[in-house]
């Protein structure tokens, strides 16, 4: 476990500091995402519009109930100005009702939709950099529809992420004339998924979709292949991490997925606002890991924390750090982001959108020869 680990960037205790929580799933099913996570708080601004700022990351260790108690103890203890976490949404959920009571803008950095959506009272206070998994799930059914494959085989994660994706799939699929072959789910820190994947196989899919993040994804790939699958698998941006493909080897080569800009900003062409904006967080998180690269999910907390520091100017004029108009102004200002290139995607904000993409953020990508690569 993390402990509290108070990482005051800049010196002076006397100048007003601005406060960010973090909690992450450093440990636990959610590991693979939390870690990185991890090693990006080093990475962060030191100072922005000449405030310094102060880090405060918890482990939540992939447990709903501890990332709401650590929740509250950075609002109540610590007063945070801003909260972001966490690294799963399970653990995310219980955060909307914590951020909306102590008026405190939140970041999450998980995927499913519904940590934003539908808009009310609460969820204005929550905001998401990782591209909705409607978007996401939406681009990769019309791209499956473009091979002319008809059936449609489902393995997912059975909680928020992998329901969410199978509800779009389910809703979406048949409008363009593809037919799910059932609904199979395992839980993250399951050791084999054999009956799963037998069902999947006697329903003789075209293809296989699995819903799934991180190095649990690996799994059901894993099983599909041995049990001798030989049809297209599709995977969700949860996958893009090097984790995977060591641990997944040849059997997820040829695993296709829509994920972000991120993933294969080198592909892009080289006027791609994208280019700049991933460069300055790989030149950061190599400085402060020895120069150790970084995966989409340290991008997860940077990208945040870019958000944050687009808002702060503004949110200045409004108040100083440490009040409740400061936080207020904060989820103001970051509402109105605007065309800002994240390494998620381009950001564009509004009172009834807090991811605000769209399918311009959504790029199809392959594992192919131990890398990701563009497909389109």
């Amino acid at each position: 476990m993390i402990a509290l680990a108070t990482v005051v960037l800049g010196a002076g205790s006397a100048q007003a500091q601005i406060k960010v929580g973090i909690t992450m799933s450093g440990s636990g099913p959610g590991a693979a995402l939390g870690q990185p996570q991890t090693k990006t708080v080093a990475a962060l601004p030191k100072e922005i519009a000449g405030q310094k700022i102060t880090y405060f990351a918890l482990d939540d260790e992939s447990d709903p109930t501890k990332g709401a108690q650590n929740a509250r103890k950075l609002i109540a203890e610590e007063k945070v100005d801003v909260l972001i976490g966490s690294s799963l949404t399970p653990v995310s959920l219980p955060l909307i009702d914590i951020a909306a009571e102590s008026k405190t803008p939140l970041l999450s950095l998980a995927a499913a939709a519904i940590l934003v959506t539908p808009m009310d009272e609460k969820k204005k206070w929550v905001f998401k950099v990782v591209p909705n998994d409607d978007i996401m799930a939406n681009a990769i059914l019309k791209f499956i529809a473009s091979w002319g494959l008809k059936t449609l085989g489902y393995i997912g994660v059975s909680d928020a992420y992998g329901e969410g994706y199978y509800k779009v799939l389910s809703e979406t699929a048949p409008k363009l004339g593809i037919t799910l072959t059932g609904h199979e789910v395992y839980a993250r820190s399951d050791a084999s998924v054999t009956g799963q994947v037998l069902k999947i196989i006697a329903s003789k899919p075209d293809a296989v979709f699995v819903a799934s993040a991180g190095t649990p994804a690996v799994l059901p790939q894993k099983a599909l292949r041995e049990r001798g699958y030989k049809g297209p698998i599709f995977q969700t941006h949860g996958v893009a991490t090097e984790e995977f493909i060591k641990l997944g080897g040849k059997d997820v080569d040829g695993a296709i997925f829509t994920g972000e800009a991120f993933t294969v900003v080198n592909d892009l062409p080289a006027d791609s606002p994208f280019r700049k904006t991933t460069a300055n967080f790989i030149d950061a998180y190599k400085a402060a890991n020895g120069g150790a690269t970084p995966s989409i999910f340290g991008a997860h907390l940077w990208d945040s924390m870019t958000l944050v520091e687009h808002a702060i100017p503004a949110a200045l004029k409004v108040a100083k750090p440490g009040t409740e108009e400061f936080r207020a102004a904060l989820r103001s200002e970051i509402e109105k982001t605007k065309d800002l290139a994240l390494n998620n995607g381009l950001s564009n904000m509004t009172p009834d959108n807090h991811n605000g993409y769209d399918e311009r953020s959504a790029f199809v990508i392959m594992v192919k020869d131990g890398g990701f690569h563009l497909v389109k």
